[in-house]
C-alpha cells in the first residue's frame, strides 16, 4: 500500500478515537455508535473486522467488514425447493430448469468476507477522506487491505473462500471496475437500489401527489380509504420492546418470501437502534380496528437520505388494506417534512416502489473466489441463481417533473 498504513480491529470497542478522525461526517453507517450497535446485536452467524488507514500518522480512512456464512439456497429464496413453487408445470424442461436450479444452489456455499453492509443497500464500506486517495488508487489500497485481513483472520482458523464487495452505483462503478478486475474480481448485480429524489418544491405529501399523473393520484386517494381503519401510532423505546415478538412474527412472514435475504436479523437490533440512536431511528405501527399490531416500518436518519429500514406487515391484510403501499406514502411524506433529498427504499419489491416515484437505481457488486476455476464461473453461477428480473417500472410524476 506504498506509504499508506492499515490497522485491523477485530471489534469496534478496540477501535481507537482515530476512527472519528477519518470517518465520513455524513454516513451514519460508517460512523462507531452504529457499528457498535449493529456488532453487538448482529445477524445470525456474523462476525466483522475493521480497517483504520494512515497516511504516517494521520487516519485518513475507514471501512468495515462483515464475515458471513453465504449458501444461495437459503440466501436466494430456494428454501422450499426450486422457485418455492409446488405448482406442476406441463413443460419438461421448464421442471428440470428448477431441478436444476436448486441443485446448484443447495451446493453454492462458503464463508465470505463482505466489504460493506448486508443490511443496508448503498456505499457503505470504505471510505477515504484523502483526495489523494480516490478511484481506482482507493480500489487498490482497499483490495489490499483485504487480503491483508484475510490472511490474518484465517490465520485464526476461519477459511474464508469468497471475498465480497458490495453495492457501487454507476458513477463509482466507471472508476472502480477496471482496478477490481485486474484483481480478478468478478462484476455481478442482483436487485436494483430504489430511491426518490425529493424535488425542492414539496414541503408536504400534498405537493408530491399534484405532481402525480391523474391516474397516480387517483391511486393514491384509493390506497387512503382503504387504509382509514386502521391506526397509525409512532412507536417509543418501551412500545418496541413490549411489541417486539410481534414485530419480529411479521418481519419474518416478509423477510422469508423477499427473494433475496442474505441474513437472519437480530430479535434486538431494532431496540438497541432506538435506545442508542434516539433520534435518527424512528419506528411506526399500523393497528388494526381490534387494536392488533399489523403492520410496522422504520427509518433511519443519515443526513441528506432517508434510509427506510426493516419492516413487517400482515400479508393477509396487505390487498384488503393496501398497507404497504401505505407504508410507501408515509415513507415519502416523512422524507419531505424531514428535509431530506432522497429517500432510499432499498431493494425489493421494485414495481410498487416504482408507484411512489422511486427509480432503479443499478447497483454492483463484485465477488473473487479462492478457487481459482470457481472464480472464473462465479459470475455466469449467479446469473443463474439470482432472482428474476420481471418487474414492470411504473413513472408516476407528470412529463418534465
Amino acid at each position: 500500500m506504498s506509504n499508506i498504513g492499515m490497522a485491523l480491529f477485530h471489534s469496534i470497542k478496540e477501535v481507537h478515537s482515530d476512527w472519528e478522525r477519518a470517518h465520513p461526517v455524513d454516513n451514519l453507517f460508517l460512523q462507531k455508535t452504529y457499528l457498535t450497535i449493529l456488532e453487538e446485536h448482529p445477524p445470525e452467524g456474523m462476525r466483522f473486522a475493521y480497517m483504520l488507514f494512515y497516511k504516517g500518522k494521520k487516519p485518513i480512512g475507514v471501512a468495515i467488514c462483515q464475515l458471513q456464512h453465504f449458501k444461495a439456497s437459503k440466501s436466494l429464496g430456494y428454501q422450499n425447493g426450486p422457485e418455492k413453487e409446488e405448482k406442476k408445470t406441463p413443460c419438461f424442461f421448464t421442471a428440470y430448469g428448477r431441478y436444476l436450479k436448486n441443485f446448484v444452489a443447495s451446493r453454492m456455499e462458503f464463508n465470505t468476507m463482505v466489504c460493506g453492509n448486508l443490511l443496508l443497500t448503498g456505499e457503505h464500506g470504505y471510505y477515504f477522506n484523502d483526495p489523494e486517495i480516490q478511484g481506482e488508487k482507493a480500489q487498490d489500497i482497499l483490495i489490499e487491505a483485504m487480503d491483508l485481513a484475510k490472511q490474518e483472520i484465517e490465520a485464526k482458523g476461519l477459511l474464508l473462500s469468497a471475498m465480497l464487495i458490495k453495492d457501487y452505483y454507476p458513477a463509482t462503478k466507471q472508476i472502480a471496475a477496471e482496478s477490481l478486475a485486474k484483481k480478478s474480481f468478478n462484476e455481478f448485480t442482483v436487485q436494483p437500489n430504489m430511491v426518490l429524489r425529493i424535488r425542492p418544491h414539496w414541503k408536504t405529501l400534498e405537493d408530491c401527489m399534484a405532481d402525480y399523473q391523474s391516474k397516480y393520484r387517483v391511486r393514491t386517494k384509493n390506497a387512503f380509504k382503504m387504509a382509514k381503519d386502521l391506526r397509525k401510532e409512532e412507536f417509543g423505546l418501551e412500545d418496541i420492546v413490549n411489541y417486539l415478538p410481534r414485530m419480529f412474527e411479521l418481519y419474518t412472514a416478509v423477510a422469508e418470501n423477499s427473494g433475496f435475504n442474505l441474513i437472519n436479523l437480530n430479535t434486538n437490533y431494532l431496540v438497541y437502534l432506538k435506545k442508542q440512536l434516539p433520534e435518527a431511528f424512528r419506528c411506526f405501527a399500523y393497528f388494526d380496528e381490534a387494536d392488533q399490531l399489523v403492520a410496522y416500518y422504520t427509518t433511519i436518519n443519515n443526513g441528506k437520505e432517508l434510509e427506510a429500514h426493516f419492516l413487517g406487515f400482515d400479508k393477509s391484510l396487505n390487498k384488503s388494506k393496501q398497507i404497504y403501499q401505505n407504508i410507501l406514502y408515509d415513507l415519502v411524506k416523512i422524507g419531505i417534512l424531514g428535509g431530506h433529498e432522497k429517500v432510499v427504499f432499498a431493494r425489493t419489491a421494485m414495481g410498487i416502489k416504482s408507484t411512489v416515484g422511486a427509480e432503479a437505481i443499478d447497483m454492483y457488486c463484485y465477488i473473487r473466489h479462492r478457487n481459482t476455476l470457481t472464480n472464473k464461473l462465479i459470475h455466469q453461477i449467479y446469473d443463474y441463481l439470482k432472482p428474476a428480473d420481471d418487474w414492470i417500472a411504473r413513472h408516476p410524476f407528470k412529463e418534465g417533473v
